[in-house]
């Protein structure tokens, strides 16, 4: 049985593992311990953890900016797919976000990580092909 929890500093480098061992899952600069601790202070009780016997499974984290939610770092360990993790940590996000009154939610998907639009489109998320991302690394190089 699998049991999700919020997520905190704690497991900051168990899911630093989860990351680094997923394709499609990229690791940069900006998911360092001190950016994750910021991010989850600002984002209090919104991302979380799924452990499985006391190892942690899976992941997702997730924030908004007072009007949207943004859904970050979805990922559940091969061996524990298909048992509806990702489903519960995607649901206790948007819970939390809705309690907050943040109705609408975004992910970004890699497009090397083949595996994540089927999922997102099996659970109903939306393809959307009539806006385009644009990033601006003020200074720390590319992998900020």
């Amino acid at each position: 049985m699998h049991a999700v929890r919020a997520m905190t500093l704690n497991d900051y480098d168990s899911v630093v593992a989860l990351m680094k061992q997923t394709p499609g899952v990229s690791f940069r600069d900006a998911d360092s311990r001190e950016s994750t601790g910021r991010y989850l202070q600002r984002n209090p009780g919104l991302s979380f953890v799924c452990e499985v016997d006391g190892q942690l499974v899976g992941c997702v984290m997730s924030g908004h900016d007072g009007r949207r939610g943004y859904l970050q770092h979805l990922l559940v360990l091969p061996a524990h797919r298909r048992k509806g993790i990702a489903k519960a940590l995607v649901e206790s996000c948007l819970v939390e976000l809705e309690g907050l009154g943040i109705l609408k939610s975004h992910i970004d998907v890699l497009k090397t990580n083949a595996l994540a639009p089927a999922y997102w489109e099996s659970q109903g998320w939306k393809f959307r092909s009539d806006i385009y991302r644009y990033s601006w690394v003020r200074s720390g190089g590319e992998n900020a």
